[in-house]
């Protein structure tokens, strides 16, 4: 199969991956890739979980433990700039979840599956010539931590690769489906945190500047910064979407902010079925990685109600907490599908150059 899959991959890169990164930065916007060829070395599954509890009797779920490591030849330009780079090699490693949905009593039994990473996978390219494209002056703002993160967060949830095996598949509820809920993490405080600022050339320990990067899926959120505090106190709130239960998860990672380089401060991972079968957990939780740390989280699991017949008892509560988030917190859940464009107008650019 894997010729056909780089096929696919190559369709990828260049219809989604390409637009995404011409869409991020207005310096990027003549981006392309001028040659796709992923290898001979195909993808590796390494483990596979099947879920049978708590899904939907039409659906099969699977997560793959997925690993390449190939020998690439990817080359890509910028036309604005005059600049071209290539990709030596690619690493990819993470959970990929497979959907197969929905089940149907003709061949071939499953109308449609859904591909995408749970949480950010571990992305390693082996650029060249990419020292000379960010050598450019408008460019030289960029790096390859951006590039990396832009091609990581289109496979990540809530984007997903959606493939028809029936025509009569309505592929939009499949590649935008409702959400399951809304976490709203109440990011309070901290405890005990390791002091990583030094004084004296390391002689002296000081204290630190904590802040939290909180991820759900490719949602990401960040605290402000409390100064030269090993308890510090943010009580700030945010509102995640999640489409996937079991298998997302809040993963928070704690660091001190420093001019160079951050020093890690410790992580936690919540499994959110957990917080869903609880409903409001406010706990103190332990900190992974490091010898010290506590920090205290208040979360909430929000159910989507299809109607709106208990929308002013959900905006009276929101009035009494509307101190507790910078932008409010949220009452209601607007989905809008884009669907299609039909006769747009040419710019006057492309009619310029057909002209000239």
């Amino acid at each position: 199969m894997w010729p056909f899959i780089c096929q696919f991959i190559e369709k990828l890169f260049r219809e989604t991956i390409e637009p995404a990164v011409r869409g991020a930065n207005n310096h990027l916007s003549t981006f392309s890739f001028t040659k796709i060829d992923i290898g001979h070395q195909p993808l590796r599954i390494n483990g596979v979980k099947v879920y049978t509890e708590n899904v939907d009797k039409r659906q099969i779920i699977l997560d793959l433990q997925t690993s390449f490591v190939g020998n690439c030849e990817i080359d890509l330009e910028i036309k604005r700039y005059f600049c071209r780079a290539g990709v030596k090699s690619i690493q990819i490693h993470g959970t990929m979840r497979v959907i197969l949905e929905p089940l149907i009593g003709d061949m071939p039994l499953i109308g449609a599956l859904s591909l995408f990473f749970l949480r950010k996978p571990l992305l390693e390219i082996n650029w060249t010539g990419l020292t000379n494209l960010l050598d450019v002056p408008r460019l030289n703002g960029l790096s390859d931590t951006i590039i990396l993160d832009i091609i990581s967060n289109y496979l990540v949830l809530p984007n997903r690769i959606t493939v028809p095996l029936v025509s009569e598949v309505q592929i939009a509820q499949l590649r935008f489906p409702i959400p399951k809920g809304v976490l709203r993490i109440h990011f309070i405080e901290a405890q005990d945190l390791e002091g990583k600022d030094t004084y004296l050339k390391g002689i002296v320990k000081g204290k630190s500047d904590p802040y939290g990067i909180i991820r759900v899926g490719n949602q990401i959120f960040q605290s402000k910064v409390i100064k030269e505090n090993l308890n510090p106190k943010w009580n700030e709130v945010y509102e995640a979407l999640v489409y996937e239960h079991p298998g997302q998860e809040l993963e928070i990672e704690l660091f001190d902010e420093d001019p160079d380089k951050d020093d890690f401060l410790g992580s936690l991972m919540i499994d959110l079925i957990e917080v869903e079968k609880e409903r409001l957990l406010d706990e103190w939780f332990t900190l992974d990685e490091v010898s010290k740390g506590k920090l205290h989280l208040k979360l909430e699991w929000l159910t989507l109600m299809p109607t709106a017949d208990n929308l002013d008892k959900v905006l009276t509560g929101i009035r009494a907490d509307k101190d507790q988030a910078n932008d409010g917190l949220s009452s209601a859940l607007l989905i809008l599908y884009l669907d299609s464009a039909r006769n747009l107008p040419v710019s006057s650019l492309l009619m310029d150059a057909l002209w000239s």
